[in-house]
């Protein structure tokens, strides 16, 4: 049997979304289970806010590009996550005009402790089951970071 490019190449994308989306349902439900081990207290979208305010301060406009939501959205968490103690929000240096948020000592903290949580979960989890476990790990992340760069640069 002859197949076309054209079939083999029809035949290629449905493999490949195939896997995408079990790509997309493991990732999403590892997700869900490292959120629950991490017991964070916080709402997925108010730890998310948390962990982009990781590297460095930044504004409403860059919280909200890095973690998908929507301005107003950011600002509410981010008033939220304020009267918690675990952001604060100050005059950006080089614009008087804007603002940007930062992580107070608490919320670094949080954050801290709540992947500790997690990799235990995860390092339970694994446990018995697979002979190197730091192995699997870095394999996944390794393989994650690959689809992430590429798609990264599909969009630019």
């Amino acid at each position: 049997m002859h197949l076309s490019s054209e079939s083999v190449d029809t035949f290629e994308a449905r493999r490949i979304e195939g896997a995408a989306r079990g790509l997309l349902r493991g990732i999403g439900q590892l997700t869900q289970a490292l959120f629950r081990a991490g017991e964070f207290g916080l709402t997925r979208s108010q730890a998310a806010l948390l962990d982009a305010l990781e590297p460095a301060p930044r504004r409403v406009t860059e919280l909200a590009a890095r973690t998908g939501m929507a301005q107003p959205r950011v600002t509410v968490i981010l008033q939220k996550l304020e009267e918690a103690g675990l952001v604060e929000r100050q005059r950006c240096a080089s614009d008087r005009r804007a603002v940007e948020t930062s992580l107070t000592p608490a919320g670094r903290e949080l954050l801290e402790r709540g992947r500790q949580r997690m990799a235990a979960a995860l390092l339970t989890a694994l446990d018995g089951g697979i002979d190197d476990s730091e192995r699997a790990v870095s394999a996944a992340r390794d393989a994650i970071a690959v689809l992430v760069n590429a798609m990264e640069s599909e969009a630019s």
